[in-house]
């Protein structure tokens, strides 16, 4: 029996409570967790705005230490630090076959299956995949990647969302040469990676946007050298710092119709606008035939950075080690699991960075 944060229903509030995981199977992994981060899309999936099997364990953001292995898996083994992969590819689907590992059209087929059983008898599904929010988790063995030498296992739990999206939200999707200014709008977890990111490109300006004036500081640390107060005239703003022309890329990591249309607006002629923020099906964004001839400007959704975990990680544990780029710096608040609830809310209210849940060592 192992503690975890489970979603009752969509809508509901997460309940901490005591489950009962089993033996891994074939083909399967049992990780003690060690730090797991609170994402946004953890509260998409708990208000519906994505849709899981429920009663579910939230959580995919995570790293730990292999407790066993099932039959079968070769590439891990009791004892070794790993990074939870919530998306892994099937390696045959089309956008497998053609490099979109990102896109796989099977990477979530696991959240239907029954992962654990509640005290109260409940069959539990693992949110997406890997039910990070627990003390321990099973999962599939394509699900865990061997953790990054010289890299913390609260750094690398970071990296298995919030550092993989912002990162190649920049490096992947937008392309960010060396020189081109760019506007990051929305400054959580993956906004603070995806400043960073910029600033390893050799980005600049790099112009940050929030609506809370507290996520200056945190902003021009991970590398903003301008701050925008989020308003009708974000676009204006990005414009006077970018010489009149705007933005050559926008990222948007909010997901809301009103920022989308803002890092569209914000940036130039020719430029490039990618959304990474979730929204919901209610948040409608328009766009006038004439604008779009006219401003030539190139929009692009992004999933999971546009990322591949395996070719990534090396290239960001590389950075890590070289000092230029800090996970934890993403991180304003270190929490228990009972912490959680409180975290979504201070998501809702727009309030710091990453949440960390940092579980004790084992048998403390």
């Amino acid at each position: 029996m192992v503690r975890a944060a489970v979603l009752p229903a969509v809508g509901s509030p997460l309940e901490i409570t005591g489950v009962e995981l089993p033996e891994p199977g074939p083909g399967q992994v049992r990780v003690r967790l060690a730090a797991a981060g609170v994402c946004h899309s953890d509260l998409s999936l708990s208000n519906g705005t994505m849709r899981i099997p429920v009663p579910a364990i939230l959580g995919h953001e995570g790293a730990g230490t292999v407790v066993s292995v099932g039959e079968g898996v070769a590439h891990v083994a009791p004892g070794d630090a790993v990074v939870l992969n919530w998306a892994p590819s099937c390696g045959s689907c089309h956008h497998c076959a053609i490099g979109e590992v990102w896109l796989c059209a099977d990477a979530l087929t696991g959240t239907g299956r029954v992962h654990a059983v509640a005290e109260d008898g409940r069959e539990l599904h693992p949110g997406l995949n890997v039910a990070a929010f627990a003390e321990e988790t099973v999962v599939a063995a394509d699900c865990v990647l061997p953790a990054p030498e010289g890299v913390s296992l609260e750094d690398a739990a970071l990296l298995g969302c919030a550092v993989l999206t912002g990162w190649g939200a920049v490096h992947h999707s937008a392309r960010v040469r060396e020189g081109e200014s760019v506007v990051v709008l929305g400054v959580g977890g993956v906004g603070l990676a995806a400043l960073q990111a910029a600033r390893i490109a050799g980005a600049g300006p790099i112009v940050a946007v929030d609506v809370s004036p507290g996520k200056e500081a945190l902003a021009r640390a991970a590398g903003a050298t301008d701050f925008v107060l989020a308003s009708e005239a974000t676009a204006k703003d990005v414009r006077r710092l970018t010489g009149g022309l705007g933005a050559d890329v926008a990222v948007e990591c909010v997901g809301r119709a009103a920022t989308i249309r803002a890092a569209w607006d914000s940036t130039r002629r020719g430029g490039r606008t990618t959304v990474v923020g979730i929204g919901g099906k209610d948040q409608q964004v328009t766009f006038h035939a004439l604008e779009l001839f006219h401003w030539g400007r190139t929009l692009s959704g992004c999933v999971y950075g546009n990322s591949d975990p395996a070719r990534d990680l090396p290239v960001l544990a590389a950075h890590i080690r070289a000092g230029r780029l800090d996970p934890g710096a993403l991180v304003t608040e270190r929490i228990t699991l009972d912490g959680i609830p409180g975290a979504f809310d201070n998501m809702l209210a727009g309030k710091g960075g990453r949440a960390l849940v940092v579980f004790p060592p084992h048998g403390d």
